[in-house]
């Protein structure tokens, strides 16, 4: 028996969890998984373990964290030229770009360097990137010609969110028919879509009305978890095509197809979007989904080494 047929991770007890140091208890049932298959991938690879400062102030070992040798190493990048890419992406990131170094480099559970190794590669390689997202998106790439990360056409500013929000990556593209295009991407790892929400602003409540992106843009839901963080994304999303940067793009959730919180809030997304002519599309696709796509392109190498690191839960089956 496994998550495969069952559907879903499993409970894991907590002497499992303790003995390879991934024991929180405000984790979920998803992110327990998570933080346990990080851990044993770790512990495959013989990478020390690494600490992290608790909310009291006090170091503890972590399994998912990587010892400070082993992430100056760039041990939790999946490939040498990913990790020399991180190191130019933070060395030049956008001025108010929020990214975090240390979580960056160490933590194997957080989104961010998932991020880097799910589309490093397509950033170095546009052929593959091009390749990779006409399947993702068949109706609207045709070719990429540019990948930014923690990226935002403009912080601060009123004609957008006028707020900090940013796409974890964004993809300038052609349409098939060489219209100018984008597809701005949002990737949760082992979030909840708990998050604390932002702090409500008027040009929310305006651009929710204007953008035309949903059925009734006032409806309390989009302000609060788990939906206001996708709320602001599709809007400033939009607000690029609004402001003529783009004539056309894709506003794209990448997530685990087993982390049933995110999940879930898809679901309850779509539900408020009113799909009217010239909105931003929503869409969302699973690690795994987009692993193929990766494979499909050309690149098997970094698919089964992005499956490995992030979709194969046989070694969490192994300890139920």
């Amino acid at each position: 028996m496994s998550i495969e047929t069952y559907g879903r991770v499993p409970y894991i007890p907590n002497k499992t969890l303790r003995q390879h140091k991934v024991y929180d208890g405000a984790d979920d049932r998803f992110r327990s998984a998570a933080r346990l298959q990080q851990a044993l991938f770790r512990e495959e690879r013989a990478w020390p373990i690494g600490r992290y400062k608790t909310a009291k102030g006090t170091m503890r070992k972590m399994g998912n964290y990587l010892s400070d040798a082993a992430a100056a190493e760039g041990a939790n990048f999946i490939s040498a030229d990913i990790a020399r890419l991180v190191r130019h992406e933070v060395a030049y990131r956008e001025d108010g770009a929020l990214i975090d170094q240390a979580r960056l480099q160490a933590n194997m559970l957080s989104s961010h360097p998932a991020t880097f190794n799910f589309f490093g590669a397509l950033k170095l390689d546009l052929g593959l990137a091009t390749k990779t997202l006409r399947q993702v998106a068949p109706d609207l790439v045709d070719e990429v010609t540019g990948v930014f990360f923690e990226h935002s056409p403009a912080r601060w500013h009123p004609s957008f969110t006028n707020d900090g929000t940013a796409f974890d990556v964004l993809f300038k593209c052609f349409t098939p028919q060489r219209e100018s295009a984008f597809i701005a991407i949002e990737l949760k790892y082992s979030e909840s879509m708990q998050e604390p929400p932002a702090t409500m602003r008027p040009r929310y409540d305006e651009l929710s009305r204007l953008s035309g992106l949903y059925k009734d843009p006032e409806h309390p839901a989009l302000r609060l978890n788990p939906l206001q963080s996708l709320w602001r994304e599709n809007m400033l999303a939009q607000a690029m095509v609004m402001n003529g940067l783009y004539s056309s793009g894709r506003f794209i959730l990448v997530a685990p197809r087993h982390n049933r919180q995110v999940q879930d809030a898809v679901k309850l997304y779509r539900q408020h979007l009113a799909l009217a002519p010239g909105a931003v599309e929503f869409d969302a696709i699973s690690f795994d989904d987009l692993t193929s796509c990766i494979a499909r392109a050309g690149a098997t190498d970094l698919a089964e080494a992005l499956h490995a690191r992030y979709c194969d839960f046989n070694a969490v089956d192994d300890l139920i």
